[in-house]
């Protein structure tokens, strides 16, 4: 113990952070604002991983690109990064090019913060025909994620969307929105070409309880309205609202704001209903899934439901009545699931690493020594940015205390971890790398000229796709 104390103050403190998504950028942030201040001056020495070779994590990737609060988080984690006291190590994949026996040999701690990008599982008849997706994978293919197929199979008229939070809606509103109106965003040519040849007409979204209990936020039912071209169908029948929902909308702005938008459009559509748009968006409250329907083919034909009501306290039960709706694809988007990582303890019912408050835990719940984690992977997929930065905080607080008892590791020295991912042949990319990449894909918006009739468009940015050309452009 006092040897490690005794090297410590004599280099600074060396933390590999896995995974530069939010939650590993203020886990950095916060760590390296905790070094040189009280207790015993300390300096600290990080290196971020990440297994893209771009930053930004689920941001990057996990966002639906035409929203407007992104640009405002990435310019934040940007900041971060470029102050020059982080250093980002990028397309570096844990497990893969470098183990725990690694990361132990060249840093005293090492903090996941590796989020989660699976979709959660739907346990119902007929869930795995063709034609049924899960809502992440779809996320991931029109972000233009590295590892995915560039085609997705775009064929239905009728769509159902399951599950009632913002990645549900998002999916709903890429599927329905007239991908002309996504030209200004930093889509793909494939995502847009896609998008373009689909036949949709009408999108489904469904949820278990009712309009007080969704779970996306008011900016996401806002944007639905802004869409060119799509009704916004309600249904009378779905307005269930009980004690619990009643004292919600009475207590908590946000429900209020959501409760009160959904009522009026349903007034406003009955009184408009004679100039229809060419696609619908239908949303539907207390509908739980019982079986995605098979038309004969092994391809989905339609999905089942049974009606539910509310019990009181905001929870539905069901009421034993079962309806059927002609769809000829289904989008499970009901939370995401974190992946298990290796030589790491992993609970499969939560998708998180078992731990408390951040310190790693093994086989029999004794804290890992020099091992933590953050974000998503830590607290399971719930709660937003903010949630994320209190997070990172709890973590780095008890990193912090842990401090003059962490194993020390071998080979300190920051050269050390580049001559062996140099010498494994790993093309790993720099910040310097992402700024090269950064630049390109601006350069890509600022050139792009529009189709006939949408040549007055502006672009930001036109997002690279194989990871082969990321790589390429960022290390140049």
């Amino acid at each position: 113990m006092s040897n490690h104390s005794e090297t410590a103050a004599n280099r600074p403190l060396r933390v590999a952070i896995v995974g530069a998504g939010p939650a590993g950028v203020y886990a950095a942030d916060i760590l390296t604002k905790s070094s040189g201040v009280k207790d015993g001056d300390f300096q600290v020495s990080i290196d971020l991983f990440e297994a893209y070779p771009a930053p930004y994590g689920l941001i990057r990737y996990g966002v639906a690109p035409d929203h407007p609060r992104i640009k405002g988080i990435v310019n934040a984690l940007h900041k971060v990064l470029d102050r020059g006291d982080i250093r980002f190590l990028g397309n570096v994949t844990y497990g893969r090019d470098l183990t725990l026996h690694d990361f132990r040999a060249f840093y005293d701690a090492v903090i996941f913060s590796t989020g989660a990008i699976k979709d959660a599982d739907l346990d119902v008849p007929g869930i795995h025909l063709r034609g049924s997706f899960g809502g992440a994978d779809f996320v991931s293919w029109y972000d233009g994620h590295p590892d995915v197929p560039r085609e997705w199979p775009l064929e239905a008229k009728e769509i159902a969307v399951i599950g009632n939070g913002n990645v549900a809606l998002d999916v709903a509103r890429m599927l329905v929105k007239h991908p002309e109106e996504l030209l200004t965003t930093e889509i793909p040519d494939n995502v847009y070409q896609g998008l373009k040849a689909s036949p949709v007409t009408d999108v489904h979204v469904f949820g278990r309880r009712g309009p007080a209990q969704v779970k996306f936020t008011p900016l996401e039912l806002r944007e639905l309205s802004h869409m060119n071209d799509v009704d916004i169908v309600l249904y009378p029948e779905d307005f269930e609202f009980d004690d619990a929902s009643d004292e919600a909308i009475r207590t908590n702005n946000q429900v209020k704001t959501m409760v009160n938008t959904l009522t009026n459009w349903l007034v406003e559509e009955h009184a408009e209903s004679d100039n229809p748009s060419s696609r619908r968006l239908h949303l539907h409250f207390l509908h739980s899934p019982v079986e995605v329907l098979d038309d004969g083919t092994g391809t989905v034909g339609g999905i089942k439901f049974e009606r539910m009501q509310l019990d009181g306290t905001g929870n539905a039960k069901g009421t034993g009545e079962y309806v059927e709706y002609p769809v000829q694809a289904v989008y499970r988007a009901i939370g995401y699931h974190g992946s298990a990582l290796d030589e790491l303890e992993y609970d499969a019912k939560r998708g998180v690493i078992p731990n408390e408050g951040g310190r790693v835990l093994d086989a029999d719940g004794s804290p890992v020594p020099g091992i933590y984690t953050t974000g998503w992977i830590k607290r399971g997929p719930v709660g937003l940015i903010g949630h994320t930065k209190g997070d990172a905080l709890e973590t780095i607080g008890f990193l912090l205390e842990d401090r003059l008892n962490l194993p020390p590791a071998t080979n300190p020295d920051p050269q050390a971890i580049i001559d062996l991912l140099e010498e494994r042949g790993i093309e790993y990319t720099t910040w310097e790398g992402w700024n090269k990449l950064d630049a390109h894909e601006a350069g890509l918006g600022a050139a792009w000229t529009g189709p006939e009739g949408l040549d007055h468009m502006v672009r930001e940015r036109i997002k690279v796709v194989p990871r082969e050309e990321m790589i390429r452009i960022s290390r140049g």
